[in-house]
Order: C-alpha cells, then sequence, then structure tokens
C-alpha cells in the first residue's frame, strides 16, 4: 500500500528543488486522512502541517453558534497549515477533511527550521498563501452575490481540480454546511444541474458527467481563484501550468 504513494503527488512538494526537498524528506510522514477527520480546531496550537496528496480539506470559518460555512478547500496543489508560518502558530479556523485520502505532515518544528532559511521553500509557500488569500477573498464575493447553484458549481469544480477522478462522495447536508446554505437550496440546485444532464447524484455520491457544462454555468469566481494559482505557482511540474490545479481552465 504505502509504495504507491509519493510526496511528488503534492504539486507543492514536487516544485521544491532536490537540495530542498531531501532536507525534508525524511521528516515527512504518510498518513491516512478520513472523511470527517478534524486536522486543526479553531484556536488551537498548529503542532503538523499537512500537504495534501489525495485527500482534499475544507477550511472552515465556525461561528460562535456552531453555524460554519467554508472559506477555502485545499488539495494535491497546497499545504494546509499557513498560520505557522505566516506569524503565528494558532489559526481561528476548523480543518476537516472533505474527501478522504493520504497526504503527509510535516512538524512544525522542522517547516519552521526550513522556512527560516529562506530561499526557494520560502518563496514558494509565500506564493502559495497569496494564491490561498485569493481563493479565500473570492468565496466570500461569490457566497454574497451568486447564487446557491453558481456557488455549487464552483465548489465542485475546485474539488474535481485535487481529485483524480470524476466523483465525489458528499452528502447535501455537507455539501449545505461547506456552502453555508439551507439544505433545501442544495437540492433544487443540484436537481437543476442532474435535470440539465450535468452532474448525477446518487446516496451521497456526485459523478460530474459534463464538465464543460459546469464551467458554463459557474460564476467567474471559479476562473479568478484558478488564474492566481496558474499565475503564482506556473513553475510546478509537470511544465503546463493548466495542469497544476484540474483538467482545464475556462476563458
Amino acid at each position: 500500500m504505502l509504495s504507491i504513494h509519493r510526496p511528488f503527488q503534492n504539486h507543492l512538494l514536487a516544485a521544491l528543488p532536490a537540495a530542498e526537498f531531501k532536507r525534508i524528506e525524511g521528516n515527512l510522514e504518510l498518513v491516512q486522512l478520513r472523511l470527517g477527520e478534524v486536522l486543526y480546531e479553531s484556536g488551537c496550537q498548529l503542532h503538523y502541517v499537512y500537504f495534501p496528496t489525495t485527500a482534499i480539506v475544507s477550511i472552515l470559518y465556525v461561528l460562535a453558534d456552531g453555524a460554519s460555512a467554508e472559506i477555502a478547500i485545499v488539495g494535491n496543489e497546497g499545504i494546509l497549515g499557513i498560520s505557522l508560518f505566516m506569524g503565528g502558530n494558532t489559526t481561528p479556523s476548523r480543518a476537516v477533511v472533505q474527501s478522504a485520502g493520504w497526504g503527509y505532515r510535516l512538524k512544525a518544528h522542522v517547516m519552521m527550521k526550513e522556512f527560516s532559511r529562506g530561499g526557494p521553500l520560502m518563496r514558494l509557500l509565500l506564493r502559495y498563501t497569496q494564491a490561498l488569500i485569493t481563493q479565500m477573498t473570492q468565496t466570500a464575493v461569490c457566497n454574497r452575490h451568486h447564487s446557491i447553484e453558481q456557488q455549487l458549481c464552483r465548489w465542485l469544480l475546485l474539488s474535481l481540480d485535487r481529485l483524480s477522478s470524476d466523483s465525489l462522495t458528499m452528502t447535501q447536508d455537507l455539501i449545505a454546511n461547506m456552502l453555508g446554505v439551507r439544505r433545501e437550496g442544495v437540492t433544487e440546485a443540484a436537481g437543476k444541474l442532474q435535470r440539465a444532464g450535468y452532474i448525477r447524484y446518487s446516496r451521497g455520491h456526485i459523478t460530474v458527467l459534463d464538465r464543460p457544462g459546469l464551467e458554463v454555468r459557474v460564476c467567474e469566481c471559479y476562473a479568478v481563484v484558478n488564474r492566481e494559482f496558474i499565475r503564482l505557482l506556473s513553475d510546478i511540474p509537470p511544465g503546463d501550468p493548466n495542469q497544476v490545479l484540474g483538467k482545464s481552465l475556462p476563458d
């Protein structure tokens, strides 16, 4: 089982120069990330950073009454735990595994030691952080100004970009919690997409049948986020920046 997992499945780790990667390679720990597992809780000290490879993690902002909304997702393009190297060792958000899979974790003190060296690793992480902030900002705009159907299309496309298949497992209740909307709104939006032939939804399993159709239906927020990742991380292997996050980039 372990032989099929490689750190280079994470695009940030793959983008590190050989000398930079070699210094942390022995400290990378392969971990299974289970659906619903909480990696970080709001206000808690960060002991690890995570580099997902086949899992997707949602970053959620949680209100005092327990309500939550997703502000970003992180998959094989990125890292969980940017608060650590941005000047603090706690985070105001919660990180929950949205799609089960695998990833690598690195102890906080090892990450800080490498980050403090400066050089390629620091520059790469800062560029990724800027791209992630763009995703968070655009998500806030999208949640305020765009329809639930458009938000669902954005969420589906961003999730698929971080998976190796066109399917994902997610109940409508969980999607509603991620988007911060009522379940009935998600049911209606998913029904429209299914009747149009874009997706097939059954028992918590979503299969995208027509990705180009979703890309036409989605608001501009998806393209804004993708373009910023491509602009900032265009030197990530395999060399074609349009393949950093997914199958295609809408015009």
